[in-house]
């Protein structure tokens, strides 16, 4: 009898033994009622995604059914709380065959049955349980969020978009008055009749398309010759590196010739017959006041982006700047950039209390001529010259700096600036 026992018990813990190896469960014990005081009747489906339990044990995806008869619900769960990653039990009551409603259980270890409460996940239980959503996790993010156009560096709001020759979202700017051309710059609106300017749009270039012709013509010389836009197969063609235009007339490079099959458009503004063209006017391209500032290090007090393509080879930009000192404590520094070129960079004495000056650029074709002039209350005048190299094909920003030269109260602000476009004359 004794040897029997023996041989059971030691069976016993051999079939024990697979159990040793199973994940620690928490057990979930709870009589649920309905608002009526009636114990619910119905089931739970409970669903979770795959993890990594706190003592390594892997946990596939799958989902259980538990019966809930007189409101009595018992499970027993892997704890998720310690899990990799952190995740949450979906449970979903079903009576008489309709969902009812819908939680979300966190199951810590524990060595005591616990009651749902004790598992359940308030909206900010849940939040602060599982951590939110990457940009990474989400698959195709990254990738759609980068084929988006970015914001440039003179993008602001309440202002027409311009689409830079880089990709970039940018700003249009110019007088209240002044009406948007098709490649972004500004201008005064043409009046009502035969005074204004009008748009010739999608012209189809006269000549021959046979792959040896370079010379087309348009029905009317384009003015100015800069509102030229010319499309090759639907592909912007570049006055000087593709094309030249004299008159109404095309010449096409060597490189650029159109071959057989292909297709020509135009779009140009022009001056009505009977009707005096009149010279280009200044346009306001940057306008208005800066910022103060007491750091020691040089710091942008205003900025004006001229985007790309705005200028061309013979107009003129004037900029004016005032700058002030407040207070007497110590001196400052102030600078003007053009584009990646130092324009102006001077020092001034505690005592000094207004800097004022203007500079010129002369845009040509390769570089731009840079002068400029500085003075102040006792800051003595100053003058010079030199090239800035910065392709006006891309956006151009006009820094207005300024720095104290000790760490102090005082301030150093700009007061006022303007950048005005002197355009070519046709």
């Amino acid at each position: 009898m004794f040897g029997r026992k023996l041989r059971c018990v030691a069976l016993a813990a051999c079939l024990a033994l697979p159990l040793l190896g199973g994940p620690v469960l928490t057990t979930i014990q709870d009589v649920i009622y309905l608002a009526n005081g009636t114990p619910y009747n119905g089931i739970a489906v409970i669903t979770w995604m795959p993890f990594t339990a706190g003592d390594t044990s892997q946990i596939a995806t799958q989902n259980v059914t538990v019966t809930i008869t007189n409101g009595n619900l018992m499970v027993e769960l892997v704890p998720n709380t310690n899990a990799t990653p952190p995740g949450y039990y979906s449970v979903t009551y079903t009576s008489a065959g309709n969902d009812q409603f819908t939680e979300t259980w966190n199951v810590p270890p524990s060595i005591r049955p616990l009651r749902v409460q004790d598992v359940l996940n308030s909206p900010s239980a849940f939040i602060s349980g599982n951590p939110p959503i990457t940009e990474s996790q989400v698959v195709g993010l990254l990738t759609d969020l980068a084929s988006r156009p970015l914001m440039g560096p003179s993008y602001a709001n309440g202002r027409v978009a311009l689409i830079d020759s880089t990709g970039l979202l940018e700003a249009v700017y110019g007088n209240t008055s002044d009406c948007v051309h098709v490649d972004g710059s500004t201008g005064p609106c043409g009046t009502s009749g035969s005074a204004g300017p009008n748009f010739t749009d999608a012209e189809i270039p006269g000549g021959a398309v046979n792959g040896s012709n370079t010379a087309f013509t348009v029905v009317a010389p384009p003015q100015p010759a800069s509102s030229l836009a010319l499309y090759r197969n639907g592909v912007l063609q570049h006055s000087g590196s593709d094309f030249t235009l004299s008159g109404n007339t095309i010449q096409f490079t060597t490189g650029s010739t159109p071959q057989p099959g292909d297709t020509l458009l135009a779009s140009y503004r022009l001056t009505p017959a009977g009707t005096t063209q009149g010279p280009p006017v200044p346009a306001v391209l940057c306008s208005g006041t800066g910022t103060a500032t007491s750091a020691t290090t040089l710091t942008n007090l205003g900025t004006c982006t001229i985007p790309a393509a705005t200028l061309q080879s013979g107009d003129r930009v004037k900029i004016s700047f005032d700058y002030s000192h407040e207070g007497t404590l110590t001196g400052f520094t102030f600078s003007i950039n053009w584009g990646s070129t130092l324009l102006a960079q001077r020092g001034a004495v505690s005592s000094e209390t207004f800097v004022s000056g203007w500079a010129e650029a002369g845009v040509g074709k390769s570089a731009s001529q840079l002068s400029v002039q500085s003075w102040g209350s006792t800051l003595s005048f100053a003058a010079g010259a030199s090239n800035g190299y910065d392709s006006v094909a891309y956006p151009i920003v006009l820094a207005f700096q300024g720095e104290m030269s000790a760490a102090t109260t005082d301030t150093v602000t700009l007061r006022n600036f303007s950048v005005i476009r002197y355009p070519k004359t046709p």
